[in-house]
């Protein structure tokens, strides 16, 4: 399992973005498309598998903020981070989904057991298993909670086309 509670990896930040989104089907929709955008921007281009992952991941994760985590009148907030280890060529990518609403954590459908209602935990599934790392925490500046996941994928500079 690729859970943690532990923060991200302290090394330099190489780009960040934020945004607050109505928490609204809609606004899940508009968070991944602005996402997949800055992405593509930060280098890691459309249609890669690492792009496709980090974009699936900011879905599930405003998705269930839409779904789960919904105070009427409270706007949730996407926080991606970008990290690199000067190098590496590779880019680490946290994204961060704050709601409003701290009575519902994230769980896992398989960590609800057979008396589960059916209803919620299977994009927690995807996430626990496309993510390197993911975990919550209480959200810092008042009630609710963020949800986070960290995916790593190599970078490099664009190739040449082929003739």
């Amino acid at each position: 399992m690729n859970r943690t509670e532990q923060p991200a990896p302290a090394t330099p930040v190489h780009a960040c973005f934020t945004l607050r989104f109505s928490s609204t089907p809609r606004g899940a929709r508009l968070a991944r498309r602005l996402c997949a955008e800055r992405l593509h921007a930060w280098g890691v281009p459309y249609g890669g598998e690492g792009h496709d992952v980090l974009t699936l991941l900011v879905s599930e994760l405003a998705t269930n903020a839409v779904t789960h985590g919904h105070v009427s009148g409270r706007d949730f907030r996407v926080h991606l981070l970008a990290f690199t280890v000067p190098g590496s060529g590779a880019l680490t990518v946290r994204a961060e989904v704050t709601d409003t609403r701290g009575d519902r954590l994230p769980e896992p459908a398989s960590a609800q057991g057979a008396g589960g209602d059916g209803t919620g935990g299977r994009g927690l599934l995807l996430v626990d298993a496309l993510a390197d790392r993911w975990g919550w925490g209480p959200r810092p500046e008042g009630p609710g909670k963020t949800v986070w996941a960290e995916y790593t994928v190599r970078i490099g500079p664009p190739s040449a086309p082929v003739a």
